[in-house]
Protein backbone atom coordinates (compact mmCIF):
# COMPACT_ATOMS: atom_id res chain seq x y z
CA UNK A 1 0.00 0.00 0.00
CA UNK A 2 3.06 2.32 0.81
CA UNK A 3 4.06 1.62 -2.52
CA UNK A 4 0.95 2.98 -4.26
CA UNK A 5 0.61 6.04 -1.87
CA UNK A 6 4.00 6.73 -2.66
CA UNK A 7 3.53 6.70 -6.74
CA UNK A 8 -0.06 8.31 -6.38
CA UNK A 9 1.63 11.56 -4.79
CA UNK A 10 4.60 11.26 -7.35
CA UNK A 11 2.27 10.88 -10.06
CA UNK A 12 -0.11 13.43 -8.67
CA UNK A 13 3.07 16.03 -8.37
CA UNK A 14 4.04 14.91 -12.11
CA UNK A 15 0.64 15.51 -13.36
CA UNK A 16 -0.54 18.68 -11.72
CA UNK A 17 3.35 20.32 -12.61
CA UNK A 18 3.18 18.95 -16.17
CA UNK A 19 -0.32 20.16 -17.33
CA UNK A 20 0.21 23.65 -15.77
CA UNK A 21 3.33 23.73 -17.63
CA UNK A 22 1.35 22.62 -20.93
CA UNK A 23 -1.37 24.94 -20.35
CA UNK A 24 0.65 27.84 -19.45
CA UNK A 25 2.27 27.47 -22.59
CA UNK A 26 -0.06 28.01 -24.97
CA UNK A 27 -2.66 29.35 -22.94
CA UNK A 28 -5.87 28.68 -24.47
CA UNK A 29 -9.51 27.61 -23.89
CA UNK A 30 -8.77 24.03 -24.85
CA UNK A 31 -7.23 21.88 -22.13
CA UNK A 32 -3.73 21.39 -23.73
CA UNK A 33 -2.36 20.26 -19.93
CA UNK A 34 -4.79 17.59 -19.49
CA UNK A 35 -4.83 16.23 -22.77
CA UNK A 36 -0.99 16.04 -22.58
CA UNK A 37 -0.42 13.93 -19.04
CA UNK A 38 -3.89 11.68 -20.12
CA UNK A 39 -2.10 11.08 -23.62
CA UNK A 40 1.48 10.84 -22.12
CA UNK A 41 -0.12 8.73 -19.40
CA UNK A 42 -2.01 6.34 -22.09
CA UNK A 43 1.09 6.05 -24.00
CA UNK A 44 3.52 5.17 -20.77
CA UNK A 45 0.67 2.59 -19.24
CA UNK A 46 1.27 0.59 -23.03
CA UNK A 47 4.70 0.77 -22.56
CA UNK A 48 4.60 -0.81 -18.76
CA UNK A 49 1.56 -2.97 -19.28
CA UNK A 50 4.43 -5.21 -21.86
CA UNK A 51 7.28 -4.90 -19.41
CA UNK A 52 5.00 -6.25 -16.77
CA UNK A 53 3.68 -9.16 -18.40
CA UNK A 54 6.92 -10.35 -19.80
CA UNK A 55 9.52 -9.14 -17.42
CA UNK A 56 10.60 -10.40 -14.07
CA UNK A 57 9.07 -7.10 -12.12
CA UNK A 58 8.43 -7.17 -8.18
CA UNK A 59 5.01 -6.32 -7.75
CA UNK A 60 5.97 -3.53 -5.16
CA UNK A 61 7.25 -1.35 -8.06
CA UNK A 62 4.40 -2.39 -10.48
CA UNK A 63 1.94 -1.49 -7.77
CA UNK A 64 4.10 1.97 -8.02
CA UNK A 65 3.98 2.56 -11.69
CA UNK A 66 0.43 1.42 -13.13
CA UNK A 67 -1.96 2.52 -9.83
CA UNK A 68 0.07 4.84 -7.88
CA UNK A 69 2.13 6.89 -10.47
CA UNK A 70 -0.19 6.63 -13.20
CA UNK A 71 -3.14 6.67 -11.53
CA UNK A 72 -2.72 9.55 -10.22
CA UNK A 73 -0.85 11.24 -13.35
CA UNK A 74 -3.81 10.77 -15.87
CA UNK A 75 -7.08 12.49 -14.85
CA UNK A 76 -10.60 11.52 -16.26
CA UNK A 77 -12.22 13.73 -13.78
CA UNK A 78 -10.35 17.10 -15.01
CA UNK A 79 -10.77 15.70 -18.41
CA UNK A 80 -14.60 15.39 -17.87
CA UNK A 81 -15.33 19.40 -16.47
CA UNK A 82 -12.96 20.69 -18.93
CA UNK A 83 -15.04 18.98 -21.25
CA UNK A 84 -18.38 19.83 -19.89
CA UNK A 85 -17.32 23.24 -19.23
CA UNK A 86 -16.28 23.71 -22.64
CA UNK A 87 -20.02 22.56 -23.85
CA UNK A 88 -21.59 24.76 -21.44
CA UNK A 89 -19.62 27.62 -22.82
CA UNK A 90 -20.67 26.95 -26.46
CA UNK A 91 -17.61 25.50 -27.33
CA UNK A 92 -18.71 22.89 -29.39
CA UNK A 93 -16.51 22.41 -31.81
CA UNK A 94 -13.68 22.11 -28.98
CA UNK A 95 -15.74 20.05 -26.69
CA UNK A 96 -15.94 17.35 -29.53
CA UNK A 97 -12.40 17.68 -30.06
CA UNK A 98 -12.01 17.18 -26.67
CA UNK A 99 -13.35 14.06 -26.14
CA UNK A 100 -12.26 12.39 -29.62
CA UNK A 101 -8.45 13.48 -28.89
CA UNK A 102 -8.80 12.32 -25.53
CA UNK A 103 -10.71 8.79 -26.56
CA UNK A 104 -8.95 7.89 -29.48
CA UNK A 105 -5.78 8.86 -29.23
CA UNK A 106 -5.93 8.10 -25.57
CA UNK A 107 -6.50 4.16 -27.18
CA UNK A 108 -3.94 4.33 -30.17
CA UNK A 109 -1.30 5.83 -27.48
CA UNK A 110 -1.79 2.44 -25.16
CA UNK A 111 -1.88 0.33 -28.35
CA UNK A 112 1.48 1.91 -29.46
CA UNK A 113 3.08 2.09 -26.16
CA UNK A 114 2.37 -1.80 -26.06
CA UNK A 115 4.24 -2.24 -29.51
CA UNK A 116 7.09 -0.10 -28.87
CA UNK A 117 7.81 -2.04 -25.76
CA UNK A 118 7.31 -5.69 -27.23
CA UNK A 119 9.92 -3.99 -30.55
CA UNK A 120 12.32 -3.40 -27.51
CA UNK A 121 12.08 -6.69 -25.55
CA UNK A 122 12.43 -8.43 -29.01
CA UNK A 123 16.29 -6.69 -29.23
CA UNK A 124 17.38 -7.35 -25.36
Amino acid sequence: MIYIALGGMTGALARYGLSRLVQLSVNEIFPWGTLFVNLSGSLAIGVFFEFFDRAMIPSDLRSFIAIGFLGAYTTFSSYSLETINLLREGEIRLCLTNVLLNNILGLLLVVLGMYVAKLALKTF
